[in-house]
């Protein structure tokens, strides 16, 4: 799987307690990997309001918070229903 890791901003405050934050950003593909939905399957919940959106990295790139499609995932599977 493919995946960018970037280094959180972090405030004085984290920085003062210790913590180390990363994001890990993936691509479209990844996370048709990890949802098993189709690109447009994802594009129609995004549209609903019912998936994470991604973050605009360029021009014509974006990418998905990890966490965001984990967190998603995590839901689906504690509600155990099927979104219209």
């Amino acid at each position: 799987m493919s995946a960018y890791s970037v280094k959180k901003d972090l405030g004085s405050e984290d920085l003062a307690m210790g913590h180390k934050t990363h994001l890990k950003l993936i691509k479209r593909k990844d996370v048709e990997t990890l949802t098993t939905l189709s690109r447009s399957t994802i594009y129609d919940k995004m549209s609903k309001g019912n998936f994470p959106r991604p973050i605009k990295l360029g021009e014509r790139a974006v990418a998905w918070r990890e966490h965001d499609i984990l967190k998603w995932i995590e839901m689906r599977a504690k509600t155990d229903e099927v979104e219209p």
